[in-house]
């Protein structure tokens, strides 16, 4: 089957795209490449997927240099014309649409650009797989939608109508957006909701990445709401896992919401962040300099999944712990900056 992945020059979407290839999909990878974060890591993940930087233009299609089954384009979500030709010109079997403006923070300084490619961006997918013989659309949301809930773990029938930051709140309108598709056209649609996700080629900007650097660097570390926070931190393979999984389990109009499904996708153990600072310390062999700060605009205390959901329908397992996963991250981390 034909599958196309947005964001794949992305950390999830680069590990999605290889695994998906080893399984024998044809695949289409998209990404916009923007900069909110250091290009050259974005370039190194499509390197690794047989993409030559150099031949990259935009809206011209590539064939991997390493895969026969694997072509990428440059394109922006926003650009319907262009997306709405891609869709024709391909005709899809299924769509995983993992590319957004991501990060909290960065949501409270430029709002725009969310608006832009979570909204405006997230319509023009639902729209060319409405108009295109798409069996499956399954998409990226996130835990961030949850807000300060005090309930745990998060369920995904708890009530989701109190975001703290603009990121989450784009994150629950394409629940709604897709919710709609699904119930006036019935196109089947599978809402994945992230938590904390990390491992070898992540981003720049997640807590890991920025804390073994600092680490290594004889730098202090940001510790904010005084260490008082926990997250539901999954290793990337485990995500791999439950998206491929969910991806040939399609909603049908038998569903409690026909065509229309969500999922947690996390670890279900929650990690204090003093403890996760002190994997990083042990794994690293070198101490942090902690600078306590008060809790920060957007954040949230902590994240904790419910996974039983994705459990009973795929048999969804992680089977990554915090060190092995760690480890694996700064083995990585320590090759790619050496």
């Amino acid at each position: 089957m034909k599958i196309l992945i947005t964001g794949t020059a992305g950390f999830i979407g680069f590990h999605l795209a290889k695994r998906l290839l080893a399984d024998g999909y044809e695949v289409v990878g998209m990404d916009n490449i923007n900069d909110y974060y250091d290009v050259r890591l974005k370039y190194t993940r499509l390197k690794e997927t047989g993409i030559d930087p150099d031949d990259i233009a935009y809206g011209k299609i590539l064939q991997s240099e390493l895969y026969d089954k694997y072509r990428f384009i440059k394109l922006k979500l926003e650009d319907r014309p262009a997306l709405e030709t891609l869709f024709q010109e391909e005709k899809f079997d299924l769509v995983c649409n993992l590319a957004a403006q991501a990060g909290v923070r960065y949501s409270i300084e430029n709002p725009h650009t969310y608006i832009e490619s979570n909204i405006t961006g997230f319509i023009n997918v639902l729209e060319c797989c409405r108009h295109n013989p798409v069996k499956h659309f399954v998409y990226a949301s996130s835990s961030s939608v949850y807000g300060n809930s005090d309930r745990v773990p998060f369920t995904e029938d708890d009530r989701v109508d109190y975001p703290v930051s603009l990121y989450a709140a784009t994150k629950k309108a394409n629940e709604l957006m897709a919710h709609t598709y699904s119930h006036l056209y019935h196109l089947p649609t599978t809402g994945l909701r992230f938590f904390t996700v990390y491992g070898p080629y992540g981003r720049p900007d997640m807590a890991l990445f920025i804390f073994a650097q600092a680490i290594m660097e004889g730098k202090p570390i940001q510790v904010f709401n005084n260490g008082d926070l926990s997250r539901d931190f999954t290793y990337i393979d485990d995500i791999i896992e439950g998206i491929t999984g969910v991806i040939g389990f399609i909603p049908g109009e038998n569903n409690p919401h026909p065509y229309y499904q969500l999922f947690n996708i996390g670890h279900s153990q929650p990690v204090q962040l003093m403890d996760f600072i002190r994997t990083i310390e042990t794994t690293l062999g070198k101490k942090a300099i902690l600078e306590m700060r008060p809790m920060q605009q957007g954040d949230v205390k902590t994240t904790y999944a419910d996974t039983s959901r994705l459990e009973q329908s795929i048999h969804y397992k992680p089977g990554t712990g915090i060190e092995d996963g760690v480890r694996r991250f700064v083995e990585w981390w320590l090759e790619y900056y050496k």
